[in-house]
């Protein structure tokens, strides 16, 4: 029993789609026309795992180079966070591994990070292949799942598959994710950071 607050991050590229899977999450919209962050924003929402009640702080952060000042300063209490880029556009993809150092330069040791290839519905105009992201978040250490915040699918498992592993006291982290379709868990080795870390 007892309650718990969480908090994660959002992190990535500009109109990646961040805020859509947040809002997503937290209250099952969708924006088309969202604006761009402004620094940091955040939603909660609160899920059970195992009989405890968790309330996720939930944080969402700009995109944009001149706000990483202010964003990286959440970084730092999270315990999870969700690395997103938009698989239709490859640009967003060759910038996560600068992503993921910022996020270790502040963060936890013990971060679990996702990286997450949204917009599926988009499929055709894709331009990052699924395996080709897998491998990359198996040989740092992510987890792995592709998105999409228009038509829901794979956002809760997201979503809910940091918060599971974070939320269970006293269970090895990478042991406690629960197995779901999509989601590759890294090797034991690679997810044990901080010695499997590249950065």
């Amino acid at each position: 029993g007892g309650n718990k607050e969480l908090s994660m991050v959002l992190i990535g590229e500009s109109g990646v789609g961040k805020t859509n899977l947040l809002s997503r999450f937290t209250r099952n919209e969708f924006n088309h026309d969202s604006r761009t962050t402004i620094g940091v924003e955040f939603s909660t929402r609160t899920i059970m795992v195992g009989d405890a009640l968790v309330k996720a702080q939930i944080w969402d952060t700009a995109g944009l180079e001149r706000y990483r000042a202010i964003t990286s300063a959440y970084y730092r209490g999270a315990v999870g966070a969700l690395l997103v880029f938009d698989i239709t556009k490859h640009q967003t993809y060759d910038v996560v591994e600068r992503w993921l150092k910022e996020l270790y330069d502040h963060a936890e040791a013990t971060i679990i990070v996702m990286l997450v290839g949204n917009k599926t519905d988009l499929a055709q105009a894709r331009e990052v292949p699924t395996e080709e992201a897998k491998m990359f978040a198996e040989n740092n250490g992510m987890l792995f799942v592709e998105t999409s915040a228009l038509d829901s699918t794979n956002v809760e498992q997201a979503f809910e598959t940091i918060l599971r592993g974070t939320g269970l006291p006293g269970q090895d982290r990478v042991g406690s994710v629960l197995p779901l379709p999509l989601i590759s868990s890294p090797t034991p080795q690679a997810a044990a950071a901080p010695p499997g870390r590249k950065f």
